[in-house]
């Protein structure tokens, strides 16, 4: 089953209600996602993408995963 960027940035938005999120992609499996949100102030950036990854319910694992590679940038507002 094919995921939408749509469906990437509504599991993202579950997570994290007031980031600003930028999903693009449209072939099914490969996108790219900006995540910025307050909640990333003061933690490191693989800490930032640990919890985006998580927000992703398993949608990555595996070879059988829905969602193939993930182009991932997150940071807190300026």
């Amino acid at each position: 089953m094919a995921i939408t960027a749509q469906d990437i940035e509504d599991l993202i938005r579950d997570a994290f209600p007031h980031a600003q999120i930028l999903v693009e992609g449209d072939d099914g499996a490969h996108f790219s996602a900006q995540v910025i949100d307050e909640s990333f102030r003061g933690i490191n950036r693989v800490q930032q993408q640990r919890a985006v990854y998580a927000a992703l319910k398993g949608k990555m694992d595996g070879s059988q995963g829905d969602l193939h590679a993930l182009a991932l940038t997150t940071k807190a507002p300026d």
